[in-house]
């Protein structure tokens, strides 16, 4: 009996790894959030001038698989990952949200902690200051550089827009000065942060808001929990067409479309605050519900900078002022 018995405690012992794999594993499996109520609230005016525009401005990708995106998606389901900028127009001054890889991104990445950087590929296509150059547009149109939130791939071209003054929450210009977890190893050097607070009543079920121009065409809310600092951009144009800009939010469309978060292991080095993401993410999700034509674009899904024009090139329509 003593023989038998020996013989299960092996068996049980050898099944542990097994065991603990699958449960690893199922983190990763589909487990949608609860379905939010949608947005009932009032949907706020604005009056945004004829000019307002977006464009994209894809400087690049990182190689990644779906289920680095989202919980449920697949292994096997190999995506580029968009780095990108996105350009807004306005007649009061253009901002450029994030800046996607700068000229120097290789010497940048050579910062990052050495185990991040083996699990990360990425590929540079054109910096946004050479897509702006070649599109003929004169960086004096840019009235400021507005972060979504200051991780590395937000933020690389930083340095290639010495003039333009840099605009963040009070929250997130304190990451920055500690050198928060996602930032290069080496910090960036004369760039001019500006801070901005949230002046405004709520928008869209966020608590506050900060309107850039008074007209209601750009809305940045408060959404710390990717990082303490980090925001939603809300662009309406004159035709009424609505985009939300959700920087790291989500990193696929299915986080809203599937109501999915990140893997648990995702989650525990990509947010500095999870459950402050999640709150976030359902409140996205109910406003979807409420605006379905509201575009929503997570900075890292290739999909969404599609429902934006590009850049004119140099060769077709140029824009200069």
């Amino acid at each position: 009996m003593r023989l038998t018995g020996r013989r299960v405690s092996l068996a049980a012992a050898a099944a542990l790894p097994l065991v603990a794999l699958a449960r690893f594993l199922h983190t990763f499996s589909p487990s949608p959030l609860p379905k939010p109520e949608p947005y009932r609230g009032p949907l706020p005016s604005a009056r945004p001038p004829k000019e307002v525009a977006v464009f994209a401005l894809v400087t690049g990708v990182n190689h990644r698989v779906a289920a680095y995106g989202y919980r449920g998606g697949s292994f096997f389901d190999r995506r580029e990952f968009s780095i990108a900028a996105t350009l807004v127009t306005h007649p009061q001054g253009d901002l450029l949200v994030d800046t996607g890889f700068g000229r120097r991104i290789g010497e940048q990445f050579a910062t990052l902690p050495l185990l991040f950087r083996a699990i990360t590929s990425y590929s540079l296509w054109q910096p946004a200051a050479d897509q702006l150059k070649a599109a003929g547009y004169d960086q004096k149109s840019l009235r400021a550089i507005l972060l979504t939130h200051a991780h590395w791939d937000h933020v690389s071209g930083l340095p290639d827009f010495p003039d333009v003054p840099v605009w963040v929450t009070p929250q997130e210009r304190e990451f920055i000065r500690k050198g928060g977890h996602g930032q290069f190893g080496k910090p960036f050097t004369g760039i001019r942060y500006e801070e901005y607070g949230f002046e405004g009543g709520p928008y869209l079920g966020f608590p506050e808001s900060h309107d850039v121009y008074g007209d209601g065409s750009i809305i940045v809310v408060p959404a710390p929990g990717h990082t303490p600092g980090s925001v939603i951009i809300f662009v309406t144009l004159y035709n009424g067409t609505r985009y939300a800009l959700v920087g790291d939010l989500v990193w696929q469309l299915e986080g809203i479309t599937l109501r999915e978060e990140r893997a648990w292991l995702i989650r525990q080095f990509a947010d500095w605050d999870a459950a402050g993401t999640r709150q976030n993410l359902l409140r996205m999700i109910a406003i979807k519900e409420r605006l379905r034509d509201l575009i929503i674009v997570p900075a890292h899904d290739m999909r969404a900078f599609v429902e934006m024009p590009p850049l004119p090139s140099a060769n077709g329509e140029t824009r200069r002022r």
